[in-house]
């Protein structure tokens, strides 16, 4: 689900909203498992994950709702917009390599009275985030090993993330 309107901080050489689902519905185009849901985007204003959660729990009340997220995001709930109602709405998936992370992590949720629906997984270590993508691109460094391949052509075609290209 991409974000609609980032509330924290601007997306550096941002395509737009309409662009980032595109991309996304590349990445997942031909894997039944997943879809790309419009739901930030379609929502005005800027795009708060307790609203979101809110809008899914109205809409299939009897699903367990599952948010997935990096360690460094589960540490930073206690700045979310209403993060205790972000934990009773939804568990939290936190996928945590090192033990320091999953004890900030656990201070953060234990302060919010949520640390019950909390539940760390194992996953390889992968270094690949969507900043450090965008800066490969920005600096004419390879990156087309760290997306799907239409995402990739979609990028060139469109000339996205290049430094001084406005898009």
């Amino acid at each position: 689900m991409p974000v609609g309107e980032a509330p924290h901080r601007e997306i550096e050489q941002d395509p737009g909203a309409e662009v980032r689902y595109e991309l996304c519905r590349l990445a997942v185009d031909g894997d039944d498992r997943l879809s790309v849901s419009r739901r930030e985007i379609d929502r005005p204003g800027p795009s708060y994950t307790v609203d979101t959660l809110r809008a899914l729990r109205e809409e299939s009340p009897d699903d367990e709702l599952v948010l997935i997220m990096g360690a460094d995001q589960a540490a930073s709930l206690l700045d979310w917009r209403e993060p205790e109602e972000v934990l009773r709405i939804a568990s939290i998936a936190v996928a945590a390599r090192e033990p320091t992370a999953r004890e900030r992590v656990h201070e953060a949720v234990e302060a919010l009275g949520g640390a019950d629906r909390v539940r760390f997984f194992s996953m390889p270590g992968i270094e690949v985030s969507s900043s450090m993508i965008r800066d490969r691109i920005a600096t004419d460094r390879p990156f087309r090993q760290l997306v799907p391949a239409a995402v990739a052509d979609q990028i060139e075609r469109a000339g996205l993330y290049r430094a001084g290209v406005a898009t």
